[in-house]
């Protein structure tokens, strides 16, 4: 696995990410990484690897957008000293295009997006040993649904800046896929956005193939 002894992983994002975590460092004991995919990583990892010692802390903020990571990157990323770090940001920034489509200065355009995730990225790889770059998604097999093709395009442009920056990259839209082809995607999530146990558990397997995760 590319984690190595005593690595500290800080995983970061939106409400997907945050699950309930503990304020204002998601680490520690009664739930403090939150009831999500976070949560799962911790667990699985330090089952399989108890000899790696591997930190996990779950920084997540629900409702964030990617500049909102930017606004607190220092003290929740930079200060927090990660070997490895996981960002996994975008569904507010294309959801506020559908949810309020009259407040436009709610709404982060593709642009804006590239621009601050590329910023964060490359400011922030050499600092750690490795970083992991997840796309937004959206729990909707039909690719041409407007919200699910909008999710797309940012998703396209994770791909490109972890291609650019020699980051590990994580299709989460297309880890939904197989199971998307037995179950409704309410099954799944609500709202298509904020998975159940199952689909955090999909986002969780898809980080650990990521990161070379084998069962011993």
């Amino acid at each position: 696995m590319k984690l190595e002894k005593n690595n500290k992983l800080v995983m970061i994002g939106d409400s997907v990410t945050d699950c309930e975590r503990s304020r204002p460092i998601g680490e520690g004991l009664f739930g403090a990484l939150g009831k999500g995919y976070v949560s799962i990583v911790d667990g699985l990892i330090n089952a399989t690897y108890p000899e790696l010692q591997i930190r996990t802390v779950n920084v997540g903020t629900s409702g964030n957008t990617a500049p909102d990571l930017k606004a607190r990157w220092q003290t929740d990323v930079i200060d927090l000293k990660p070997d490895w770090l996981s960002i996994m940001i975008g569904i507010n920034d294309v959801w506020r295009h559908f949810d309020v489509p009259h407040q436009k200065e709610r709404h982060v355009g593709i642009e804006t997006y590239e621009k601050t995730l590329r910023e964060l990225v490359e400011q922030t790889r050499p600092l750690v040993k490795g970083l992991v770059l997840m796309t937004p998604f959206y729990i909707e097999p039909n690719p041409q649904d407007a919200m699910r093709s909008k999710m797309d395009q940012y998703g396209a442009i994770v791909k490109q800046i972890a291609e650019e920056t020699g980051s590990l990259f994580v299709d989460t839209q297309a880890a939904f896929e197989p199971v998307l082809q037995a179950y409704y995607p309410a099954y799944i999530a609500w709202d298509r956005v904020h998975p159940n146990n199952v689909g955090h558990t999909i986002l969780a397997k898809a980080f650990l193939k990521a990161i070379d995760f084998t069962w011993k």
